[in-house]
Protein backbone atom coordinates (compact mmCIF):
# COMPACT_ATOMS: atom_id res chain seq x y z
CA UNK A 1 0.00 0.00 0.00
CA UNK A 2 1.07 3.58 -0.62
CA UNK A 3 -0.36 6.72 0.77
CA UNK A 4 -0.72 10.14 -0.87
CA UNK A 5 0.36 12.18 2.14
CA UNK A 6 -1.17 15.62 3.47
CA UNK A 7 2.64 16.18 2.84
CA UNK A 8 1.29 17.48 -0.59
CA UNK A 9 -0.37 20.31 1.25
CA UNK A 10 2.68 21.27 4.12
CA UNK A 11 5.23 20.96 0.88
CA UNK A 12 3.45 23.22 -0.48
CA UNK A 13 2.99 25.63 2.08
CA UNK A 14 6.53 25.25 3.83
CA UNK A 15 9.55 23.16 4.44
CA UNK A 16 10.07 19.78 3.34
CA UNK A 17 9.95 19.26 7.28
CA UNK A 18 6.26 20.21 8.02
CA UNK A 19 5.97 17.24 5.43
CA UNK A 20 6.67 14.68 8.17
CA UNK A 21 3.96 15.91 10.71
CA UNK A 22 0.98 16.11 7.85
CA UNK A 23 -1.77 13.09 8.14
CA UNK A 24 -2.28 10.28 5.06
CA UNK A 25 -4.98 10.75 2.25
CA UNK A 26 -5.78 9.29 -0.35
CA UNK A 27 -6.48 12.45 -2.92
CA UNK A 28 -4.56 13.18 -6.49
CA UNK A 29 -1.00 14.20 -6.27
CA UNK A 30 -1.13 16.72 -8.89
CA UNK A 31 -1.14 20.06 -7.19
CA UNK A 32 -0.30 22.56 -9.99
CA UNK A 33 -3.93 23.47 -12.07
CA UNK A 34 -2.98 21.84 -15.50
CA UNK A 35 -3.57 24.51 -17.20
CA UNK A 36 -1.14 26.86 -16.16
CA UNK A 37 1.93 24.43 -17.46
CA UNK A 38 2.63 22.55 -20.94
CA UNK A 39 0.37 20.37 -22.86
CA UNK A 40 -0.32 18.82 -25.78
CA UNK A 41 -0.32 14.73 -26.99
CA UNK A 42 1.89 11.72 -27.33
CA UNK A 43 0.50 11.64 -30.85
CA UNK A 44 1.93 14.83 -32.07
CA UNK A 45 5.07 15.82 -32.76
CA UNK A 46 5.03 18.89 -31.04
CA UNK A 47 8.48 20.76 -29.59
CA UNK A 48 7.79 19.58 -26.07
CA UNK A 49 8.39 15.69 -26.84
CA UNK A 50 12.85 16.77 -26.90
CA UNK A 51 12.09 19.05 -23.25
CA UNK A 52 15.54 18.11 -21.54
CA UNK A 53 14.88 17.31 -17.85
CA UNK A 54 17.50 17.20 -14.88
CA UNK A 55 16.87 14.47 -12.34
CA UNK A 56 19.59 14.68 -9.46
CA UNK A 57 19.50 12.33 -6.70
CA UNK A 58 16.92 12.97 -3.97
CA UNK A 59 17.73 14.86 -1.19
CA UNK A 60 17.88 13.81 2.32
CA UNK A 61 17.94 15.89 5.71
CA UNK A 62 19.93 12.68 6.80
CA UNK A 63 21.64 9.34 5.48
CA UNK A 64 20.18 6.67 7.66
CA UNK A 65 19.84 3.19 7.17
CA UNK A 66 16.64 1.76 5.97
CA UNK A 67 15.11 -1.64 5.06
CA UNK A 68 15.02 -0.98 1.12
CA UNK A 69 16.76 -2.69 -0.85
CA UNK A 70 18.36 0.37 -1.98
CA UNK A 71 20.24 1.12 1.18
CA UNK A 72 20.25 4.48 3.28
CA UNK A 73 18.23 7.32 2.82
CA UNK A 74 21.18 8.81 0.38
CA UNK A 75 21.69 5.24 -1.81
CA UNK A 76 17.52 5.39 -1.65
CA UNK A 77 17.61 9.12 -3.17
CA UNK A 78 19.88 8.18 -5.91
CA UNK A 79 17.94 5.33 -7.06
CA UNK A 80 14.64 6.87 -6.73
CA UNK A 81 16.56 9.43 -9.23
CA UNK A 82 17.82 6.12 -11.78
CA UNK A 83 13.96 4.70 -11.58
CA UNK A 84 12.44 8.24 -12.90
CA UNK A 85 14.95 8.86 -15.19
CA UNK A 86 14.56 5.81 -16.85
CA UNK A 87 11.23 5.61 -16.88
CA UNK A 88 10.48 9.32 -18.87
CA UNK A 89 13.84 7.88 -20.93
CA UNK A 90 12.14 4.95 -22.04
CA UNK A 91 8.72 6.89 -22.74
CA UNK A 92 10.42 8.34 -25.82
CA UNK A 93 8.89 11.58 -25.30
CA UNK A 94 11.72 13.83 -23.17
CA UNK A 95 15.28 13.62 -22.48
CA UNK A 96 15.96 13.67 -19.44
CA UNK A 97 18.94 12.91 -17.92
CA UNK A 98 20.62 11.87 -14.38
CA UNK A 99 21.72 11.49 -12.13
CA UNK A 100 25.28 10.50 -12.45
CA UNK A 101 26.41 13.52 -14.33
CA UNK A 102 24.43 16.26 -12.14
CA UNK A 103 25.33 17.94 -8.52
CA UNK A 104 22.62 16.30 -5.47
CA UNK A 105 20.77 19.37 -3.86
CA UNK A 106 21.26 20.14 -0.66
CA UNK A 107 17.90 19.44 1.38
CA UNK A 108 17.13 23.04 1.91
CA UNK A 109 17.26 23.83 -1.88
CA UNK A 110 14.56 20.99 -2.41
CA UNK A 111 12.02 23.63 -2.46
CA UNK A 112 14.51 26.81 -3.70
CA UNK A 113 16.27 25.47 -6.86
CA UNK A 114 18.89 27.06 -8.30
CA UNK A 115 17.44 27.84 -11.68
CA UNK A 116 20.89 29.57 -13.30
CA UNK A 117 22.55 26.64 -12.36
CA UNK A 118 20.49 24.29 -14.27
CA UNK A 119 19.80 26.76 -16.56
CA UNK A 120 23.33 26.73 -17.04
CA UNK A 121 23.55 22.40 -17.58
CA UNK A 122 20.34 23.32 -20.75
CA UNK A 123 17.95 21.90 -18.07
CA UNK A 124 14.56 22.72 -19.41
CA UNK A 125 12.80 21.15 -16.36
CA UNK A 126 14.02 20.42 -13.43
CA UNK A 127 12.42 17.48 -11.39
CA UNK A 128 14.19 16.93 -7.54
CA UNK A 129 13.08 15.76 -4.22
CA UNK A 130 14.12 13.98 -1.27
CA UNK A 131 13.24 10.99 0.80
CA UNK A 132 13.91 10.99 4.70
CA UNK A 133 11.94 8.32 7.40
CA UNK A 134 8.53 8.60 7.93
CA UNK A 135 5.83 6.87 10.40
CA UNK A 136 7.41 3.65 11.99
CA UNK A 137 9.30 1.90 9.40
CA UNK A 138 7.83 3.81 6.66
CA UNK A 139 9.49 6.42 4.67
CA UNK A 140 8.61 9.83 3.03
CA UNK A 141 9.21 10.61 -0.26
CA UNK A 142 8.45 14.20 -2.09
CA UNK A 143 8.75 15.18 -5.66
CA UNK A 144 9.16 18.77 -7.32
CA UNK A 145 8.54 19.45 -10.76
CA UNK A 146 10.06 22.94 -12.17
CA UNK A 147 10.12 25.03 -14.90
CA UNK A 148 13.86 26.43 -15.07
CA UNK A 149 13.07 28.73 -17.89
CA UNK A 150 10.14 30.22 -15.84
CA UNK A 151 11.85 29.80 -12.82
CA UNK A 152 8.23 28.21 -12.07
CA UNK A 153 7.11 25.47 -9.88
CA UNK A 154 4.70 23.45 -11.62
CA UNK A 155 3.58 20.52 -9.92
CA UNK A 156 4.51 18.16 -6.63
CA UNK A 157 3.77 15.77 -4.15
CA UNK A 158 4.94 13.54 -1.58
CA UNK A 159 3.96 9.82 -0.83
CA UNK A 160 4.42 7.57 2.48
CA UNK A 161 5.41 4.20 1.54
CA UNK A 162 6.66 1.26 3.05
CA UNK A 163 10.32 -0.20 2.37
CA UNK A 164 8.92 -2.89 -0.04
CA UNK A 165 7.24 -0.07 -2.10
CA UNK A 166 9.96 2.24 -2.84
CA UNK A 167 10.07 1.65 -6.05
CA UNK A 168 6.36 2.81 -6.16
CA UNK A 169 7.13 6.38 -5.10
CA UNK A 170 9.39 6.90 -8.48
CA UNK A 171 7.01 5.80 -10.20
CA UNK A 172 4.20 7.71 -8.69
CA UNK A 173 6.49 10.79 -9.62
CA UNK A 174 7.39 9.83 -13.00
CA UNK A 175 3.27 9.55 -13.86
CA UNK A 176 3.34 13.36 -11.87
CA UNK A 177 5.81 14.69 -14.13
CA UNK A 178 4.53 12.89 -17.48
CA UNK A 179 0.80 13.77 -16.70
CA UNK A 180 1.96 17.45 -16.27
CA UNK A 181 4.03 17.81 -18.89
CA UNK A 182 1.90 15.64 -21.75
CA UNK A 183 -1.44 16.16 -20.53
CA UNK A 184 -2.25 12.46 -20.92
CA UNK A 185 -3.44 10.45 -18.01
CA UNK A 186 -0.01 8.68 -16.54
CA UNK A 187 0.69 4.85 -16.54
CA UNK A 188 3.73 4.36 -14.95
CA UNK A 189 2.48 3.05 -11.27
CA UNK A 190 1.04 -0.19 -13.15
CA UNK A 191 1.69 -3.99 -13.61
CA UNK A 192 1.62 -6.32 -15.88
CA UNK A 193 0.71 -10.47 -16.44
CA UNK A 194 2.24 -12.10 -19.17
CA UNK A 195 3.35 -15.98 -19.70
CA UNK A 196 6.38 -16.79 -19.47
CA UNK A 197 8.21 -19.15 -21.48
CA UNK A 198 11.05 -21.80 -21.46
CA UNK A 199 12.25 -25.27 -22.94
CA UNK A 200 12.31 -26.70 -26.49
CA UNK A 201 9.78 -25.26 -29.09
CA UNK A 202 7.61 -28.62 -28.88
CA UNK A 203 7.25 -28.76 -25.49
CA UNK A 204 6.86 -25.33 -24.17
CA UNK A 205 6.56 -24.62 -20.04
CA UNK A 206 4.40 -21.49 -19.68
CA UNK A 207 3.81 -20.27 -16.44
CA UNK A 208 1.66 -17.09 -15.31
CA UNK A 209 4.32 -14.21 -14.13
CA UNK A 210 4.03 -10.48 -12.78
CA UNK A 211 6.19 -7.43 -12.77
CA UNK A 212 6.34 -3.56 -12.44
CA UNK A 213 5.53 -2.05 -16.18
CA UNK A 214 9.43 -1.22 -16.87
CA UNK A 215 10.02 -4.95 -15.66
CA UNK A 216 11.34 -4.91 -12.21
CA UNK A 217 10.08 -6.69 -9.02
CA UNK A 218 9.09 -9.92 -11.12
CA UNK A 219 7.27 -12.77 -9.87
CA UNK A 220 6.11 -16.24 -10.98
CA UNK A 221 2.71 -17.39 -9.86
CA UNK A 222 2.51 -20.92 -11.43
CA UNK A 223 5.11 -23.85 -11.20
CA UNK A 224 4.95 -25.08 -15.20
CA UNK A 225 3.44 -27.93 -14.17
CA UNK A 226 0.16 -27.15 -15.66
CA UNK A 227 0.38 -24.81 -18.92
CA UNK A 228 -1.09 -21.01 -18.40
CA UNK A 229 -2.47 -19.20 -21.03
CA UNK A 230 -3.99 -15.92 -22.17
CA UNK A 231 -3.57 -13.75 -18.35
CA UNK A 232 -5.75 -10.94 -17.54
CA UNK A 233 -5.71 -8.66 -14.07
CA UNK A 234 -8.76 -7.58 -13.08
CA UNK A 235 -10.09 -4.12 -12.59
CA UNK A 236 -8.95 -4.07 -8.95
CA UNK A 237 -5.70 -5.23 -9.23
CA UNK A 238 -6.49 -7.96 -6.15
CA UNK A 239 -6.77 -11.27 -8.98
CA UNK A 240 -5.97 -12.35 -11.95
CA UNK A 241 -7.87 -14.54 -14.86
CA UNK A 242 -6.65 -17.05 -16.85
CA UNK A 243 -7.01 -20.14 -18.85
CA UNK A 244 -5.14 -23.33 -18.16
CA UNK A 245 -4.71 -26.87 -18.98
CA UNK A 246 -4.63 -29.74 -16.18
CA UNK A 247 -4.00 -32.97 -18.52
CA UNK A 248 -5.26 -31.61 -21.58
CA UNK A 249 -8.34 -30.24 -20.38
CA UNK A 250 -9.18 -26.65 -20.22
CA UNK A 251 -9.99 -24.64 -16.97
CA UNK A 252 -10.39 -21.03 -16.40
CA UNK A 253 -8.90 -19.68 -13.11
CA UNK A 254 -9.03 -16.84 -10.90
CA UNK A 255 -5.89 -16.40 -9.48
CA UNK A 256 -5.91 -14.47 -5.82
CA UNK A 257 -2.82 -12.26 -5.54
CA UNK A 258 -3.57 -11.45 -1.97
CA UNK A 259 -3.84 -14.84 -0.57
CA UNK A 260 -1.29 -16.14 -3.34
CA UNK A 261 -4.23 -19.16 -3.71
CA UNK A 262 -6.71 -19.66 -6.81
CA UNK A 263 -10.11 -20.94 -7.17
CA UNK A 264 -11.23 -22.64 -10.09
CA UNK A 265 -14.39 -20.75 -12.10
CA UNK A 266 -14.94 -23.04 -15.10
CA UNK A 267 -13.74 -26.53 -16.74
CA UNK A 268 -15.04 -28.27 -19.46
CA UNK A 269 -14.79 -31.17 -21.71
CA UNK A 270 -14.68 -28.86 -24.75
CA UNK A 271 -12.00 -26.61 -26.03
CA UNK A 272 -12.12 -23.14 -23.90
CA UNK A 273 -10.79 -19.97 -24.96
CA UNK A 274 -9.46 -16.30 -23.73
CA UNK A 275 -11.18 -15.28 -20.75
CA UNK A 276 -11.48 -11.49 -20.36
CA UNK A 277 -13.38 -9.30 -17.23
CA UNK A 278 -16.00 -6.80 -17.72
CA UNK A 279 -14.94 -3.24 -17.23
CA UNK A 280 -16.71 -3.69 -13.32
CA UNK A 281 -15.37 -7.37 -12.82
CA UNK A 282 -18.69 -8.60 -12.21
CA UNK A 283 -18.50 -10.86 -15.50
CA UNK A 284 -15.99 -13.14 -17.44
CA UNK A 285 -16.33 -13.37 -21.23
CA UNK A 286 -14.70 -16.35 -22.72
CA UNK A 287 -14.85 -18.55 -25.82
CA UNK A 288 -15.68 -22.73 -25.80
CA UNK A 289 -15.85 -24.83 -28.54
CA UNK A 290 -18.51 -27.49 -29.13
CA UNK A 291 -18.99 -29.54 -32.34
CA UNK A 292 -16.68 -27.67 -34.36
CA UNK A 293 -18.21 -24.35 -33.49
CA UNK A 294 -16.88 -21.55 -31.12
CA UNK A 295 -18.61 -19.19 -29.55
CA UNK A 296 -18.76 -16.40 -27.12
CA UNK A 297 -20.11 -16.79 -23.48
CA UNK A 298 -20.63 -14.27 -20.43
CA UNK A 299 -20.68 -15.73 -16.98
CA UNK A 300 -20.68 -14.30 -13.61
CA UNK A 301 -17.17 -13.84 -12.39
CA UNK A 302 -18.81 -15.27 -8.79
CA UNK A 303 -19.68 -18.57 -10.73
CA UNK A 304 -23.34 -19.16 -12.06
CA UNK A 305 -24.61 -19.94 -15.11
CA UNK A 306 -23.20 -18.40 -18.75
CA UNK A 307 -25.35 -16.67 -21.03
CA UNK A 308 -24.01 -17.31 -24.76
CA UNK A 309 -23.79 -14.15 -26.95
CA UNK A 310 -22.81 -15.48 -30.45
CA UNK A 311 -24.44 -18.41 -32.38
CA UNK A 312 -23.09 -18.25 -35.67
CA UNK A 313 -21.06 -21.12 -37.62
CA UNK A 314 -17.46 -20.49 -37.43
CA UNK A 315 -15.11 -19.28 -34.74
CA UNK A 316 -15.95 -16.27 -32.79
CA UNK A 317 -13.08 -15.33 -29.99
CA UNK A 318 -11.42 -13.35 -27.99
CA UNK A 319 -14.25 -10.62 -26.51
CA UNK A 320 -12.90 -7.27 -25.23
CA UNK A 321 -15.29 -4.88 -23.27
CA UNK A 322 -15.68 -1.36 -24.23
CA UNK A 323 -14.86 1.39 -20.80
CA UNK A 324 -18.34 1.88 -20.57
CA UNK A 325 -19.00 -2.28 -20.91
CA UNK A 326 -21.37 -1.50 -23.56
CA UNK A 327 -20.38 -3.18 -26.14
CA UNK A 328 -18.00 -5.87 -27.17
CA UNK A 329 -15.39 -6.47 -29.85
CA UNK A 330 -14.21 -9.86 -31.19
CA UNK A 331 -13.08 -11.74 -34.25
CA UNK A 332 -15.02 -13.57 -36.34
CA UNK A 333 -14.40 -16.00 -39.79
CA UNK A 334 -17.92 -15.88 -40.17
CA UNK A 335 -16.96 -14.60 -43.55
CA UNK A 336 -14.56 -16.76 -44.30
CA UNK A 337 -11.57 -15.05 -42.71
CA UNK A 338 -10.55 -13.71 -39.49
CA UNK A 339 -12.08 -10.43 -39.51
CA UNK A 340 -13.34 -7.56 -36.41
CA UNK A 341 -16.37 -7.37 -35.03
CA UNK A 342 -18.67 -5.52 -32.59
CA UNK A 343 -21.67 -6.10 -30.39
CA UNK A 344 -23.83 -4.93 -27.90
CA UNK A 345 -23.02 -6.11 -24.28
CA UNK A 346 -26.08 -8.59 -24.40
CA UNK A 347 -24.62 -9.99 -27.82
CA UNK A 348 -27.43 -8.07 -30.00
CA UNK A 349 -26.14 -5.69 -33.40
CA UNK A 350 -23.36 -7.58 -34.27
CA UNK A 351 -21.37 -5.78 -36.70
CA UNK A 352 -18.37 -6.36 -38.48
CA UNK A 353 -15.91 -3.52 -38.54
CA UNK A 354 -12.66 -4.28 -40.42
CA UNK A 355 -12.60 -4.27 -43.83
CA UNK A 356 -8.98 -3.43 -45.34
CA UNK A 357 -7.81 -6.51 -46.73
CA UNK A 358 -5.48 -9.60 -44.94
CA UNK A 359 -7.27 -10.99 -41.72
CA UNK A 360 -7.32 -9.33 -38.29
CA UNK A 361 -7.58 -10.98 -34.97
CA UNK A 362 -7.09 -10.26 -31.11
CA UNK A 363 -8.83 -7.03 -30.78
CA UNK A 364 -8.76 -5.43 -27.59
CA UNK A 365 -10.60 -1.53 -26.97
CA UNK A 366 -8.76 1.40 -25.70
CA UNK A 367 -9.36 1.91 -22.19
CA UNK A 368 -10.09 5.18 -23.47
CA UNK A 369 -12.79 4.17 -25.86
CA UNK A 370 -11.50 6.31 -28.34
CA UNK A 371 -9.61 3.11 -30.73
CA UNK A 372 -9.12 -0.63 -30.54
CA UNK A 373 -6.17 -2.31 -31.33
CA UNK A 374 -5.41 -6.10 -33.14
CA UNK A 375 -2.91 -8.27 -35.12
CA UNK A 376 -3.62 -7.21 -38.93
CA UNK A 377 -2.17 -10.37 -41.09
CA UNK A 378 -1.08 -9.53 -44.56
CA UNK A 379 1.89 -11.98 -45.02
CA UNK A 380 3.48 -10.43 -41.79
CA UNK A 381 1.65 -10.16 -38.62
CA UNK A 382 1.41 -6.36 -37.42
CA UNK A 383 0.56 -4.32 -34.72
CA UNK A 384 -2.30 -1.87 -35.97
CA UNK A 385 -5.15 0.34 -34.52
CA UNK A 386 -8.22 1.81 -35.43
CA UNK A 387 -11.55 3.32 -34.62
CA UNK A 388 -14.25 1.64 -33.03
CA UNK A 389 -16.22 2.38 -36.65
CA UNK A 390 -13.64 0.42 -38.33
CA UNK A 391 -11.95 3.67 -39.93
CA UNK A 392 -8.81 4.86 -39.22
CA UNK A 393 -6.43 2.01 -39.52
CA UNK A 394 -2.78 2.81 -38.88
CA UNK A 395 0.05 0.23 -38.13
CA UNK A 396 2.28 1.21 -35.45
CA UNK A 397 4.62 -2.43 -35.98
CA UNK A 398 6.91 -3.47 -38.90
CA UNK A 399 8.09 -6.61 -37.93
CA UNK A 400 7.90 -10.21 -38.74
CA UNK A 401 5.61 -11.72 -35.67
CA UNK A 402 3.88 -9.08 -33.14
CA UNK A 403 0.51 -9.90 -31.95
CA UNK A 404 -1.67 -9.95 -29.22
CA UNK A 405 -1.41 -6.30 -28.21
CA UNK A 406 -2.59 -5.01 -25.06
CA UNK A 407 -3.24 -1.20 -23.91
CA UNK A 408 -1.08 0.32 -20.87
CA UNK A 409 -3.82 2.19 -18.85
CA UNK A 410 -3.50 5.58 -20.41
CA UNK A 411 -4.69 4.25 -23.71
CA UNK A 412 -1.65 5.60 -25.09
CA UNK A 413 0.54 3.04 -25.11
CA UNK A 414 0.45 -0.92 -26.20
CA UNK A 415 2.31 -3.74 -25.65
CA UNK A 416 2.75 -6.67 -27.61
CA UNK A 417 4.73 -10.04 -28.26
CA UNK A 418 7.00 -10.52 -30.74
CA UNK A 419 8.27 -13.80 -32.27
CA UNK A 420 11.28 -14.27 -33.76
CA UNK A 421 11.58 -15.57 -37.20
CA UNK A 422 13.56 -19.17 -37.16
CA UNK A 423 13.67 -19.82 -33.40
CA UNK A 424 10.74 -19.06 -32.42
CA UNK A 425 11.33 -17.51 -29.43
CA UNK A 426 8.62 -14.85 -27.95
CA UNK A 427 9.43 -11.31 -26.28
CA UNK A 428 7.59 -8.66 -24.93
CA UNK A 429 7.66 -4.83 -26.99
CA UNK A 430 5.96 -1.70 -26.43
CA UNK A 431 5.00 0.87 -28.61
CA UNK A 432 3.37 4.41 -28.08
CA UNK A 433 0.24 5.65 -30.98
CA UNK A 434 2.77 7.26 -32.76
CA UNK A 435 4.60 3.87 -34.16
CA UNK A 436 8.15 5.90 -33.24
CA UNK A 437 8.92 4.90 -29.62
CA UNK A 438 9.23 0.96 -29.94
CA UNK A 439 11.25 -1.19 -27.03
CA UNK A 440 11.88 -4.22 -25.64
CA UNK A 441 11.23 -5.02 -21.97
CA UNK A 442 13.39 -7.14 -20.53
CA UNK A 443 12.27 -10.19 -19.11
CA UNK A 444 14.56 -13.21 -17.16
CA UNK A 445 13.27 -15.96 -19.76
CA UNK A 446 11.12 -15.53 -23.06
CA UNK A 447 7.37 -14.06 -22.96
CA UNK A 448 4.46 -14.13 -24.23
CA UNK A 449 0.27 -12.83 -24.06
CA UNK A 450 1.12 -9.66 -22.09
CA UNK A 451 -1.98 -8.32 -20.37
CA UNK A 452 -1.52 -4.40 -18.74
CA UNK A 453 -3.06 -3.84 -15.48
CA UNK A 454 -4.79 -0.44 -14.66
CA UNK A 455 -3.03 2.50 -12.92
CA UNK A 456 -2.81 1.09 -9.36
CA UNK A 457 -4.33 2.80 -6.63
Amino acid sequence: MIRTSLAVLALLAGSPLLAQQSTPTPQPTVAVPAEEGLSGSVSDESDWQDLGIAIPAFATNADVPTATSAGSTGALGYSLAQVITANLKNNGLFKPVGPDSLPRPAFEEVRTPSFDTWSGRSAEMLVQGFVRPGDGDQLLVGCYLYDVALKQQLASAAWQVAPGDWRRAAHKCSDMVYARLSGESPFFDSRIAYIAETGPKDRRMKRLAIMDSDGANHRYLTTGQTTALTPRYSPDYKSILYLSYFNGQPRIYIYDLERGSQRLLLQSQNPLFAPRWSPDGKWVLYSMAVAGNTDIYKMPASGGAAVRLTDTPGIDIGGSFSPDGSRIVFESDRSGSQQVYVMNADGSGQKRISFFGGRAATPEWSPRGDQIAFTHIAGNLRIAVMGPGGGELRYLTDSWQDEAPTWAPNGRIIQFFRTARGSGKASLWQVDLTGRNERRLQTPVDGSDPAWGPLRP
